[in-house]
C-alpha cells in the first residue's frame, strides 16, 4: 500500500487484517497486548501497523479499541431474542470483539433509511451488522455494499432480495412438518395452525410443514384452522378464541412460536378447556418459555444460541475478506416432548375422517 493510497483511505482494523492475511479478532488480540497469539504472526501484524501507519483509537484508561459488530433485533426483549443475544455474546467473547445492541420496529414498520444506516454504522468503525428477523430491502443490501460493511441475516422475515445475501436460520419446513406428525401421530384430525406475519419466511415455511403432515395423514386442509398475526402471546390468544367459536373447533393447535403458544394455553384456561386433555399445544423454539409454561410446553427446538454463535463467527469471517462456502446455512430443528399434547378426548373425535 503507497503513501498516496494510505492517505485517501481509512485504515481499519479489517484492512490490517486483510494485509497481515490474519483474522480481524487476531490484529485485536495484539492492539491489545493478549499473549495467546503466535509470535510470527504477531511479528506480521505489527509489520502491517507500522507499514500503514494504523492509529490506534483508544477508549477509556487509554485501552486499544477492539472490533465492535452491532446486532439489530424487531424485539429486544423477547424470549427467542435473548437466545439468539447469547449466542452471538458468547461468540464475541470468544473472539475478543464487542457487540452493540441496536432496536428497529416490528415487520412491516417503516425501516430506517439505508444510507444513513450504513453511514453511521461506517463513522462508527462497525465491523459489521447482524440482523435479527428484520426487514431488508435491496436499497439496505445496496448502501451495506457501498459501506463496505459485511451483513449476516439471522431468520430474515423476507426472502433477501439477493442470492448472496448471507443468512442463518433452522429447518423451518422440516419443523412444521414434526409439530403436525406428532400430533397426527397421536389421534388429532382437527389441528390449528398460529403462525405470526403472513410474509415472514419462517412463518410460510412452518405453515408448509403442517400443510405437508396433513396431506401425509390424508387430513383435509380446512382455511379456517389457520391463523395468522404477530410471534407473541396476544396473538395466540385471540386466535384460540377465534377457534374455539368454530362449529367444528380443533383438538390441537401448532402455535408457530412459544410465545404464541402460551398465548393459547392461556385462552384454554379462559375458556375452561384443560391442556393437554381438551386441546393438545405444540410450539416452536424452545425457550426458557416452554420449560416454565403450566404445563411444561411441547415445541420444536431451534438451536437458537448456535444460530448466534454461527451469525457471529461468519460475519468476522466475511470481514476478513472471505467468501462462504454457503449462503445460507440452516441448522436441525427437533421435537421435544413435554406435557401439553395427548391423544383427544373420545368425545372430541369430530374431526374429518374420524
Amino acid at each position: 500500500m503507497t503513501s498516496d493510497t494510505r492517505a485517501s483511505t481509512r485504515i481499519t482494523l479489517a484492512s490490517v487484517a486483510r494485509e497481515a492475511g490474519v483474522s480481524l479478532p487476531t490484529v485485536s488480540k495484539v492492539l491489545n497486548g493478549h499473549h495467546d497469539v503466535a509470535e510470527q504472526t504477531r511479528e506480521r501484524v505489527e509489520q502491517v501497523i507500522r507499514d500503514t501507519g494504523y492509529q490506534r483509537v483508544t477508549r477509556r484508561a487509554g485501552k486499544p479499541t477492539i472490533p465492535v459488530v452491532e446486532l439489530v433485533f424487531d424485539d429486544v426483549v423477547s424470549a427467542y431474542s435473548i437466545e439468539i443475544l447469547r449466542g452471538v455474546t458468547d461468540a464475541a467473547s470468544a473472539h475478543d470483539v464487542d457487540v452493540v445492541v441496536a432496536k428497529f420496529g416490528r415487520f412491516g414498520d417503516r425501516r430506517p433509511d439505508a444510507e444513513l444506516w450504513a453511514r453511521r454504522s461506517r463513522l462508527a468503525g462497525r465491523a459489521g451488522i447482524i440482523s435479527v428477523t428484520t426487514e431488508m430491502t435491496s436499497d439496505h443490501l445496496d448502501a451495506f455494499e457501498r459501506a463496505r460493511l459485511p451483513l449476516v441475516l439471522i431468520d430474515p422475515v423476507n426472502p433477501p432480495p439477493r442470492q448472496d445475501t448471507v443468512s442463518v436460520g433452522a429447518t423451518n419446513w422440516a419443523g412444521g412438518m414434526t409439530a403436525t406428525q406428532h400430533l397426527t401421530a397421536l389421534g388429532h384430525r382437527r389441528i390449528a395452525y398460529i403462525g405470526g406475519e403472513p410474509g415472514a419466511t419462517c412463518s410460510q415455511a412452518r405453515l408448509y410443514g403442517y400443510h405437508a403432515a396433513l396431506a401425509q395423514a390424508g387430513i383435509a386442509q380446512d382455511p379456517q384452522l389457520v391463523r395468522s398475526g404477530h410471534f407473541d402471546a396476544e396473538t395466540g390468544y385471540a386466535a384460540t378464541l377465534e377457534l374455539a367459536a368454530l362449529d367444528e373447533p380443533p383438538t390441537a393447535v401448532f402455535a408457530g412460536c412459544d410465545a404464541s403458544a402460551v398465548g393459547v394455553v392461556e385462552a384454554a384456561r379462559t375458556l375452561g378447556l384443560r391442556v393437554p386433555e381438551d386441546l393438545s399445544v405444540v410450539g416452536f423454539d424452545d425457550t426458557y418459555v416452554a420449560e416454565h409454561c403450566f404445563p411444561k410446553l411441547t415445541t420444536i427446538a431451534q438451536p437458537l444460541e448456535e444460530m448466534g454463535r454461527v451469525a457471529l463467527r461468519t460475519l468476522l469471517r466475511l470481514a476478513d475478506g472471505d467468501t462462504p462456502e454457503s449462503h445460507h446455512v440452516e441448522l436441525a430443528t427437533q421435537l421435544v416432548e413435554r406435557a401439553s399434547t395427548a391423544p383427544p378426548a373420545r368425545h372430541q373425535g369430530r374431526g374429518a375422517g374420524s
